[in-house]
């Protein structure tokens, strides 16, 4: 106990500045890692989707007419996509290959991006890569489905409304395809709210009171979120927000569950712990006596 006792009291080791500098070395260190390792997974999901690129290559033009499917429906009958480049229509099928293929390799994306956070979890929470990988997967997947099938047809229709006798539509393949690219990525990230919330709560950055206390502010960002990335009509706005809403309202739901497996969880590392000091505490007295 003296022992101890001096050991405490004595300064600072006669090599403290080189130990610290060790110290310093080392908080480096691990930072060019995890770089290193961020590059690592870059250049993976990169090798993933050109794997997946040459695949959607080979049927770009049912791609194309896919894609092209919800616009040709709402043109008038007279209306048709131009390209106003040599290499328009060229790069149009790279492009749209191309954007087919990050939706095929998602899931690769996902994996390595959940690997690349996983250190700084716990050791329990980094099992759940592949529950991570499948549901982020699903959502984005959901997202951009959502996007095809319920917001291209209206705003579709909003578009070529427009169009008269005298005014014909003539739109480029360069144009639709920036356009519809920005709206299906909008809502297959859009759509990762509930995952991304999660992931806060289990963090501590987000607790569901904050969310409901903020939810006012919240869904006015969802208006005017809903009004930067679809056309200025009220029912493409609403038919972007009202997804949002309902996927806030969930995630405030699983943030609550989270909170109660941290609780829990803490309950019984302190309930362990009091164990453990009352365990140790009787073999003192046993070595007392």
């Amino acid at each position: 106990m003296a022992d101890e006792q001096q050991a405490q009291a004595s300064g600072p080791p006669e090599d403290w500045e080189e130990q610290q500098a060790e110290d310093e070395e080392s908080s480096r260190m691990p930072f060019l890692a995890h770089l290193e390792e961020l590059r690592q997974r870059l250049v993976r999901s990169a090798i993933a989707v050109g794997v997946c690129f040459i695949g959607t290559y080979i049927f770009k033009e049912e791609l194309y007419a896919g894609l092209a499917k919800p616009l040709k429906a709402a043109m008038p009958p007279e209306a048709k996509l131009i390209y106003t480049a040599p290499a328009e229509a060229f790069f149009t099928y790279l492009k749209i290959a191309l954007l087919a293929a990050i939706v095929l390799a998602c899931p690769v994306i996902f994996y390595h991006l959940w690997k690349f956070i996983s250190p700084g979890l716990y050791k329990h929470e980094r099992k759940a890569v592949w529950p991570f990988v499948a549901i982020s997967s699903v959502l984005f997947i959901t997202g951009t489905v959502f996007c095809y099938a319920m917001v291209f047809p209206y705003a579709f229709q909003f578009f070529m409304s427009f169009a008269t006798d005298d005014i014909v539509p003539m739109l480029s393949l360069k144009q639709y395809l920036s356009f519809s690219a920005t709206l299906l990525f909008a809502f297959g990230v859009i759509f990762e709210m509930p995952l991304v919330l999660v992931f806060l709560g289990r963090l501590g950055v987000v607790s569901s009171g904050a969310l409901k206390r903020k939810r006012k502010f919240a869904i006015l960002i969802m208006f005017v979120a809903g009004a930067m990335f679809t056309p200025p009509d009220v029912v493409t706005q609403v038919m972007m927000a009202m997804p949002l809403i309902v996927l806030y309202e969930i995630s405030i739901y699983l943030v609550m569950g989270t909170e109660k497996k941290r609780a829990q969880r803490q309950a019984d590392e302190e309930a362990q712990w009091d164990d453990e000091d009352h365990q140790q505490a009787e073999m003192r007295d046993n070595e007392d006596g």
